[in-house]
């Protein structure tokens, strides 16, 4: 028996008035849902833009050598417990009459003052205080001063920026200009805040018409941009945040434009040429979104998905420059993700057809309209049938031709960045090479040889003895001990200072390390450290952690494919020919970069005969995630063809004639962003900026239009087989993600 509370009590029935009112409301509702989310998104990227200003001001150079090896360990003896450690700050002092005469003297004497007394600095090395021939340049008109300052990179190089200009120019007899880390790191920020704005005004115009030639109505173009100003918008409020947990690089504001813009141009362009076609094909708007979003919008999340994954590689390797550039990519991929699959479905509703007005270029068109209107690209459908014809002939000479490009990169030379990077006119590449030409040891050309647990006192003699058979060894110089700060006895441990080859990222700099290491020692543990020890522990960092550095962008961009394709080998193919393709852009760079070859093409550079280590595996992470983006694009449209017609060549064929055109504009889309950074002054974003767009030209051209089809065509049913176990397991986790529908 029930009790009162039990029984459901029938609501009440709404007077005629009332039901008149809840319909007008709920029409309203239904006529401001649509502009909810846009709404929304403008509230929170308003907020977000607020979070993120400042963010460049709270960004510095440096991180581009491995943390934990035993050259990092030294470096950090040397600062800690005798406070000699590599200077931040090196002041080139030239004196008129020589840096020895009494004026000059005593106006050297209150600049190393002055920079003692300095708040930021903690500690200081001037020729006129503790003299020193290595602070002195061989004819005498110069000396240095060098100070270490204060906290990490980012404090450092705040210091350097209010010091500096206080400190350099003309000071009576002297004259002063600086170089070292901090002050590089200074100016490598101004200079790439400089390149962000002209890359920016660059590359909007010319990536705003590219989109209205292909989309062929501006209000279409303003799609892509949308997506791209979320996704740097949202990425730059993230590395704000993450300024307060870990240091984070002054590029990566470069990066996240260039990136940003690149994937919204991308999914921008997918999704509004699948909701055309879906327009074309008939029904109302709200199916037509509702197909976009169900068909192409997975494909997004998927890619996307699939970037931030192989960005993610980068954080397996110990190079603070890489991991922050690594966040500063999958934010972008993930903001881009969630403003492709969130905020452009609302969107398209709301242009509905409208999303074809505002061609500028209507009265230079002469095609009609229902040629205009054809989802296909003719040119690229001519190719793709060429192509399937011939596979073999055709892929096989594409597979040939990226092989001799990528030659060159079989004898590479990695180096660290130094002052270099920066224009020959930048003070501290000027000052720096002044040092490197006027002094007979300039500071980081030699080495440095840490006895934490020797004793000054007690192993004197043995201490000697290693000094002689330290300086009897090839390639060494100068050989002296460097006397711990503080009184004798206070602090343990010795350091000793060797003279190395001129340039401390040589051969021969290299083996000197090798012998240092080999080459037995009093008092225990010996650590050397030293730029070219640096390099040699970083060279040897990266190359333990590739091997899973590679797996991780491997095996889950494998995983990601597999999801959309339900193949077993089409993403063992897309890995393959991924990284065939970006050889041919490695063979590139090491051309023009390292051996100097066509540097007309990309503006002057210093050339160092080496490749920054850091930038190929950066380089690798974003042009192979941009390749899975167009290789899933046109996979999905080939699966989509194959699961009508079950014809494996006829689904190629539309597959590219389909995405030809896409992939193509997307890609000079790419290319435009990405190698407006070619322009910059610091080499390392013209390295960077020339290798991407390098890489997503030849990917789109040779590799989607001609390698990828000529493989698939000879490789037949095999693109779809699997294994049954493994069918089952895409069933069901393909099916619980969303990923097993139609495509």
């Amino acid at each position: 028996m029930s009790s009162p509370a039990d029984v459901e009590t029938p609501a009440p029935a709404l007077a005629p008035a009332d039901a008149g009112a809840a319909n007008r409301a709920g029409e309203a509702l239904g006529r401001l849902r649509p502009w909810l989310v846009p709404a929304a998104s403008a509230v929170l990227m308003l907020l977000l833009a607020l979070a993120g200003a400042g963010t460049s001001e709270r960004l510095a150079n440096g991180g581009y050598t491995a943390t934990g090896t035993e050259s990092a360990r030294a470096a950090a003896l040397l600062a800690d417990r005798f406070g000699a450690g590599n200077p931040d700050v090196v002041l080139l002092v030239r004196a008129r009459g020589g840096v020895d005469s009494a004026r000059a003297r005593e106006a050297g004497l209150r600049l190393t003052e002055r920079l003692e007394h300095a708040r930021g600095v903690a500690s200081v090395r001037s020729y006129w205080t503790a003299p020193d021939p290595a602070l002195r340049s061989a004819d005498g008109s110069a000396a240095v001063v060098a100070a270490d300052l204060e906290g990490a990179d980012r404090d450092a190089a705040r210091t350097a920026d209010t010091l500096v200009p206080r400190l350099t120019g003309g000071h009576g007899v002297l004259d002063v200009a600086a170089t070292g880390p901090s002050w590089v790191s200074v100016e490598a920020r101004r200079a790439s805040e400089a390149d962000l704005v002209r890359a920016e005004l660059v590359a909007a115009p010319v990536t705003l018409l590219l989109l209205v030639i292909a989309l062929r109505s501006l209000v279409a173009a303003l799609v892509p941009l949308a997506i791209g100003a979320v996704s740097v918008v949202g990425t730059a409020a993230l590395l704000r945040l993450l300024t307060t947990l870990m240091p984070v690089s002054v590029f990566a504001m470069n990066l996240t434009t260039a990136l940003g813009f690149g994937l919204g141009v991308d999914y921008g362009l997918f999704l509004v040429t699948r909701f055309r076609e879906e327009l074309r094909a008939g029904g109302p708007v709200a199916d037509a979104v509702r197909r976009t979003a169900q068909r192409a919008g997975r494909t997004v999340a998927v890619s996307a998905a699939a970037v931030a994954l192989s960005m993610s590689a980068l954080l397996v390797l110990p190079l603070p420059f890489l991991r922050s550039m690594a966040c500063a990519g999958m934010g972008v991929a993930l903001f881009a993700a969630a403003a492709a699959t969130v905020l452009v479905p609302p969107l398209l509703t709301l242009l509905g057809t409208r999303v074809d007005r505002g061609d500028p270029l209507a009265l230079l068109r002469r095609r009609r309209p229902a040629r205009e209107a054809r989802p296909d690209s003719p040119v690229w459908r001519t190719i793709a049938r060429a192509v399937t014809k011939r596979p073999l002939c055709y892929g096989g000479g594409c597979a040939v031709a990226l092989l001799l490009l990528a030659a060159p990169f079989g004898h590479v030379r990695f180096g660290l960045p130094d002052e270099r990077v920066l224009p020959a006119s930048a003070e501290a590449h000027r000052t720096a090479e002044e040092i490197r030409a006027g002094f007979a040891a300039p500071a980081g050309q030699g080495l440095t040889v840490v006895l934490p647990e020797a004793d000054p006192v007690r192993d004197g003699a043995a201490l000697r003895a290693y000094g002689r058979r330290v300086a009897a060894l090839p390639s060494a110089g100068r050989v002296d001990w460097a006397r711990p700060a503080g009184r004798v006895g206070a602090v343990r441990g010795a350091v000793l200072r060797v003279g190395g080859p001129r340039e401390p990222q040589s051969a021969a700099a290299q083996r000197l390390v090798e012998r240092l290491r080999a080459l037995p020692g009093p008092g225990g543990e010996r650590l050397v450290t030293g730029r070219a020890a640096l390099l040699l522990d970083t060279r040897a960092a990266v190359r333990a952690r590739l091997p899973l550095a590679a797996a991780v962008a491997g095996v889950t961009t494998w995983a990601m494919l597999f999801l959309l394709t339900g193949s077993l080998l089409l993403p063992v193919k897309a890995l393959v020919i991924g990284a065939l393709s970006l050889g041919a852009s490695f063979g590139a760079m090491v051309y023009v970069f390292q051996e100097g070859h066509l540097r007309r093409l990309v503006g002057d550079f210093t050339v160092t005969g080496t490749l920054d280590v850091t930038v190929p595996p950066l380089m690798f992470v974003i042009a192979f995630g941009l390749a899975i983006d167009y290789e899933i694009f046109l996979l999905s449209r080939v699966r989509e063809g194959y699961l009508l017609t079950g014809d494996n060549r006829r689904a190629v064929v539309e597959g590219v004639a389909r995405t030809g055109r896409l992939v193509t504009t997307g890609a000079l889309a790419v290319a435009v962003v990405t190698g407006a950074l070619a322009t910059s002054g610091v080499s390392v974003l013209k390295l960077l900026g020339a290798g991407l767009a390098t890489a997503v030209l030849v990917d789109a051209v040779l590799v989607r239009g001609v390698l990828v089809p000529a493989y698939l065509v000879l490789a037949g049913r095999l693109n779809w087989w699997v294994p049954p176990w493994l069918g089952r397991v895409h069933a069901r986790v393909a099916g619980r993600l969303g990923l097993a529908g139609e495509h």
